[in-house]
């Protein structure tokens, strides 16, 4: 939620103030602060590989072009030029930001790019044949754009378009959509403001600032962020663990046969079960915070508590995980084991392989468990690296001990509690 309010807080703070007038900028400033952003933020999509968020930026530029250029032609009893650019303005550049929204971004290649910018083309060419001035007018005076009441269809573009991005970034969360929606709302302040102008460029610049700011956003959140199951990273873990002061509890889960799984279902099949879990994990009460450890192992951090604190906590989220059922789809069920396990399993007892997936497939549903080992901070673990040791030591008893249970010790009193659902 905050790379939506973030842009949105941006956007009121330069609307306040080119409402009140207390922060006079002259035109020529405005001008470059829309340009410098612009350009900034050309650059950063490229660094990134950022290709929608490029479009985005080209599309913006030309709109703006396309409104500057037209206001300054002449304008007669039946033909407005400018008119004629805002309203084209105001109907393609919502609908270029619905295309991009939807587009997949496959990286900044040529091969990528240039079907969207020979459209953007095409789109360009249209707009200056249906704005161009009547010949019988070229040589009058010519006027200043005049703002008038932006045409129904431009607001129901924009309407429509604005319900659309906002909704899918409820739904993904992904910065980009974000950055499409206030950008679009900058725009369309700008239309209002006539397309040009002091008031109308800075507009402009808003929107450009915060297309440049969804690619840093979206950077930071592959980098802290896990992408499958959308947790935080090991590498947001890592910072999180420099803030922590004693006590804390740090606990560190991983699903049980978790290889087995992807050896029967396919690797597909486990990415399912990972987000599963991760989307329980979640839930996690007394003031938990889960991150994607790595591999099919995850940690969960408790600022202020004690191993004995949070046993009931990871108990509820143990209990959760194992009554939680995945459906499979038939068909894209791996049909044999590979690896050593297939060897072994054939090895000892012919054909009970193929027998014992016959039996599992019969099922729709896939269930999994997950052990937990939990440990807090005290004398003998003076750091979090230690406190993380002595979890992964209570996780491998908890595997030991049968799996789909919970080994919680605290320094200098031993293992403290173990809670088991009595299922090997």
């Amino acid at each position: 939620m905050k790379s939506l309010l973030t842009p949105g807080i941006l956007l009121a703070a330069v609307a306040l103030l080119l409402h009140s007038g207390l922060l006079p900028v002259s035109p020529a400033l405005v001008l470059f602060a829309f340009y410098f952003a612009l350009i900034a933020g050309l650059l950063l999509a490229w660094r990134f590989h950022s290709s929608c968020v490029f479009l985005a930026l080209l599309v913006l530029f030309l709109g703006q072009q396309a409104v500057f250029h037209f206001s300054s032609l002449p304008t007669s009893a039946h033909h407005s030029p400018a008119n004629s650019a805002l309203a084209a303005v105001g109907v393609l550049l919502p609908l270029n930001f619905i295309f991009l929204s939807f587009r997949q971004e496959k990286g900044f290649v040529f091969s990528n790019i240039a079907p969207a910018a020979v459209f953007l083309f095409v789109e360009s060419v249209i707009v200056a044949v249906i704005c161009r001035p009547e010949p019988t007018v070229q040589h009058a005076i010519r006027h200043p754009l005049a703002i008038v009441p932006l045409p129904f269809a431009v607001l129901l573009m924009f309407s429509a378009a604005g319900v659309l991005l906002l909704t899918r970034y409820l739904l993904f969360h992904k910065p980009f959509e974000s950055g499409l929606f206030w950008a679009l709302a900058a725009s369309l302040l700008a239309l209002h403001f006539g397309g040009v102008g002091r008031l109308a460029n800075t507009c402009f610049a808003a929107a450009a600032f915060i297309l440049a700011g969804a690619v840093v956003e979206t950077s930071y959140l592959l980098a802290y962020h896990d992408e499958l199951t959308s947790l935080p990273s090991r590498r947001a873990f890592r910072e999180a663990l420099l803030r922590l002061e004693h006590p804390y509890a740090i606990a560190i889960a991983d699903l049980d046969h978790f290889k087995r799984c992807n050896d029967i279902y396919g690797h597909d099949v486990g990415d399912q079960v990972l987000r599963l879990v991760a989307s329980r994990l979640t839930r996690v009460s007394n003031g938990g915070e889960a991150y994607r450890f790595g591999g099919e192992e995850f940690a969960i951090v408790f600022p202020g508590k004690t191993s004995l604190e949070v046993i009931e906590a990871l108990e509820n989220l143990r209990a959760d995980i194992e009554a939680s059922r995945l459906k499979l789809r038939g068909p894209d069920r791996r049909q044999e084991r590979r690896g050593p396990d297939r060897r072994n399993l054939r090895r000892g007892r012919p054909g009970y392989a193929i027998r014992e997936l016959a039996r599992r497939s019969n099922s729709a549903e896939l269930s999994v468990t997950i052990s937990i080992g939990v440990a807090s901070s005290g004398r003998e673990n003076s750091s979090a690296e230690d406190v993380i040791r002595t979890a992964d030591k209570a996780l491998y008893r908890a595997k030991a001990y049968g799996r789909n249970r919970i080994e919680a010790t605290t320094s200098g009193h031993g293992r403290a509690r173990r809670k088991t659902a009595g299922i090997a």
